[in-house]
């Protein structure tokens, strides 16, 4: 599990945490199972016993989230196909790599983009040219420099990109990051400025649909003015997309600010 981990694959452990009657696997046994549903290791029952876990698997994978499945192991008909005598249930648990969040630039933005994004869970990788400066970026997973043609903007499925330089290269790291199976993409930039990279994207072959992934001007608008309060609209705005959120107010009715009335003294 650990080299899966560091190689960041998702992959799921599967454990038989109750048995009933007669069956071929116990409590605490465990199975380790890749992302295609393969086991690679372990043990949790053979036949439709472990193709229903892996099955199982593969739907944790795609919505990350762990189960706890029955498996009647007496009913050909209704059970999973193999009469034993038992039943058994198997805690399923998803194990996904933290999404990547790509910073493309430098600057206080950036700073703050890597700091928020760290802070809610996300593996940040910073590249910039020359090269990123550490001790600017604590919170970053990955610092890379000289990357001149973008060949290592490599985001992987589900990852996030927002670039940040506004400088003339924006434009190419923009096409490598379309061109990549990150789930968002977005530039930090004026409307106008925006709307010429459209337009350049377009020339490139990009289809209205393609560039329906692309986020510019990135973020939330929220009125920011800061370097920090831009990089918030932006990580608000990426939130809002992975968790299927409005980006409304979450409110009954319409509030005002109100000022406390002034203490009356005591006579």
């Amino acid at each position: 599990m650990a080299g899966m981990a560091g190689r960041r694959e998702p992959h799921v452990l599967a454990t038989v945490v109750e048995t009933i009657g007669s069956t071929s696997a116990y409590p605490g046994d465990k199975a380790l199972i890749d992302g295609a549903g393969t086991v690679l290791a372990g043990w949790i029952g053979g036949g439709c016993a472990e193709s229903t876990v892996r099955q199982a698997a593969l739907d944790g994978l795609r919505d990350g989230q762990p189960r706890l499945i029955g498996l009647d192991l007496d009913d050909e008909v209704l059970g999973v196909g193999m009469p034993c005598g038992g039943a058994m249930r198997v805690f399923v648990e998803p194990v996904l790599p933290p999404p990547g969040l790509w910073v493309i630039g430098h600057g206080r933005v950036a700073e703050s983009l890597c700091r928020l994004g760290a802070e809610l869970g996300f593996r940040v990788i910073v590249s910039d040219t020359p090269a990123p400066d550490p001790v600017r970026y604590p919170d970053a997973a990955e610092l890379i420099g000289d990357d001149y043609d973008f060949s290592r903007l490599a985001p992987a499925q589900g990852d996030s990109v927002v670039i940040a330089t506004q400088h003339k290269g924006d434009h190419l790291s923009a096409v490598r990051a379309l061109r990549s199976p990150a789930g968002y993409v977005a530039i930090i930039a004026s409307r106008k400025r925006a709307g010429l990279m459209r337009d350049f994207l377009r020339e490139e072959g990009f289809t209205d649909d393609e560039l329906a992934r692309l986020h510019a001007p990135a973020g939330l608008d929220l009125g920011a003015r800061t370097p920090e309060e831009i990089a918030l609209s932006v990580i608000g705005e990426l939130v809002m997309l992975r968790r299927g959120g409005s980006g409304a107010e979450r409110k009954a009715a319409p509030r005002r600010l109100v000022t406390a009335p002034a203490l009356v003294e005591a006579r």
